[in-house]
Parts: C-alpha cells; sequence; structure tokens
C-alpha cells in the first residue's frame, strides 16, 4: 500500500481513500455538467434508454419515449461487451450515428459505452459521456485514456470490487486531470441467485462521505428484473443518489439484449412521476 497518496483508514470509515478523489482534499462536491445537466447538484439526473442500438425505429421511438416522460440524458450501447460471443454485440460505427441523429432530434446529450483504448476516439466524437463498464473498472490504460480528455465520464463498479478499488480506478482517471467523473453502483456479484446482482444501496451514502464525485444507481443492471427497477429505483433517491441510469425500450419483449429489465415507455412514465415525489421529499428536484 502506497501509504503516502492515502489519508488514515481509521479517518475514513476503515476504507483507504486516494488523494484526489477524498472529500478531505476536496470538501465541497463536485459538478460534472453535461450540457447544463449538473450532476451533484440538487438535482437528480435521469439517464434512461434501451441496453443497445437496435435500429433507427427503435431507437427514435424510445428516445423520444424518454423525453416525453421527463428523462434528461439518453443511453444506448453501440459496442456492447456481451458474456457470449454469439450474443448481439452491437452495431457498432452504425449504432453511434444513430444516437447522434436521437441527440439531434430529441436534444438528449447521450452516453454510451467505450471498451478499448483504440476506440476512444472515435465514440468520444459521438457522445456526450463516456461510459467505462463494469468489465472495465480496472483496464487501467483505458481509464489513462479517457482521463486525458476534458469529457465527462461514467464509471460503473466492477461487479466484484470494493469501495476502495472502485475509488482507485476513480483516481486513475482523475490523475491525467479529467475530473469529470460520476460513479455509477450497479449490483455486485455475491451468493444471491435471486437477482442479477445484489445492488448495494449503502454505496450511495458511503461514497458520499468518502468522495466528492457524484454518485448514481443502476437499478436494472442491479436487479435484473422489470418489477424490481421502480422500488430500487425510489430507495436510491431516497438514499442521496444524484442519478438513475435504466433500461428502457419501446418494445421490452422483443429486445435483443436485457428486455427482461427494461422499462417500457408506460412503465417509465409511471415511475418518472414516483421519483418527482420522492426527490421533493428529500429536498432535491427532478426537473
Amino acid at each position: 500500500m502506497e501509504s503516502d497518496n492515502y489519508n488514515d483508514p481509521a479517518v475514513m470509515g476503515g476504507c483507504s481513500v486516494p488523494v484526489r478523489v477524498n472529500r478531505k482534499s476536496k470538501p465541497d462536491p463536485t459538478i460534472v455538467d453535461v450540457n447544463g445537466i449538473r450532476f451533484g447538484s440538487k438535482e437528480v439526473v435521469i439517464i434512461a434508454g434501451p441496453c443497445s442500438v437496435e435500429n433507427h425505429e427503435q431507437l427514435m421511438e424510445t428516445a423520444k419515449a424518454v423525453k416525453s416522460a421527463g428523462g434528461m440524458i439518453l443511453r444506448g450501447g453501440a459496442f456492447k461487451p456481451r458474456s457470449s460471443p454469439y450474443n448481439f454485440q452491437g452495431l457498432g460505427e452504425e449504432g453511434l450515428k444513430l444516437l447522434r441523429e436521437a441527440r439531434m432530434k430529441t436534444g438528449l446529450p447521450i452516453v454510451t459505452e467505450v471498451m478499448d483504448t483504440r476506440m476512444v476516439e472515435l465514440i468520444s466524437g459521438y457522445t456526450d459521456i463516456l461510459q467505462i463498464g463494469s468489465r472495465n473498472m480496472q483496464n487501467y490504460p483505458l481509464l489513462k485514456e479517457v482521463g486525458m480528455l476534458r469529457k465527462p465520464v461514467l464509471l460503473k463498479r466492477g461487479m466484484m470490487a470494493t469501495i476502495e478499488e472502485f475509488l482507485l480506478a476513480a483516481e486513475y482517471i482523475l490523475n491525467q486531470g479529467n475530473e469529470q467523473v460520476i460513479l455509477c453502483e450497479r449490483g455486485i456479484r455475491t451468493f444471491e441467485t435471486t437477482t442479477r446482482n445484489t445492488l448495494d444501496l449503502s454505496a450511495v451514502p458511503m461514497l458520499k462521505h468518502l468522495s466528492h464525485l457524484p454518485v448514481i444507481i443502476d437499478p436494472s443492471h442491479g436487479t435484473g428484473h422489470r418489477w424490481m427497477v421502480p422500488p430500487m429505483a425510489k430507495a436510491a433517491v431516497a438514499a442521496g443518489a444524484d442519478g438513475l441510469i435504466m433500461e428502457v425500450h419501446y418494445k421490452p419483449e422483443e429486445a435483443l439484449c436485457d428486455g427482461h429489465q427494461s422499462l417500457s415507455p408506460d412503465e417509465f412514465t409511471r415511475l418518472m412521476i414516483d421519483l418527482k415525489k420522492i426527490a421533493q421529499a428529500v429536498g432535491r428536484d427532478i426537473c
């Protein structure tokens, strides 16, 4: 352990916190601004959209539904890491072009995943936020590469990563000069099998206690069940999350990826109504 780069673990709740992400080094919250949408402010930011960009109709119809219900940022995978090499891997650059078109038509900024250092330049030319998925949380060359950009990065917690390891991954990005990092808790792998992952809502107050970076929650991957997304999304807002990233598909039953955990437009609309009430109750806003 490189003790010179850490604060006393006993002071920070048993977790050694690297310098740049440490709230002691920067007591005020970091605000990550994406086209006027502010992560880490009073506003709870809602990101929604399909797991994967499948075709023109699917993306445009879903984007319109997200916009209509009050979603603020559109998510969609153009390059998809899948456990099986035989599953749908995304449309590649064609998917990026469709995301750009959806942004032009709806005005929604977009977030999409980058998986490889060779793809950073291409994807950063299309997207407003670069997502580092859970499988790549400890891909240190990739973290350094996005750290050299001055573009917001959404960093997802690794499926078996501790809070300390998560913060160290963020430190790699900040070390390169990019402080526009959004932390995303998306569930960790435990012995439990009834859910896709175990959504660690305690990570929200802990990360906000240890770090100045904004924290969002992914209840879709965190549970793997469409019916569980609304209650966990509401709980995340109540716990102090700065935002949510959720999967929405205009026809979940036809989705090529993660349809079982994707909300329909109607379900998303109803959830947005409830989330605004929860946000108001804890002194936050969802515009």
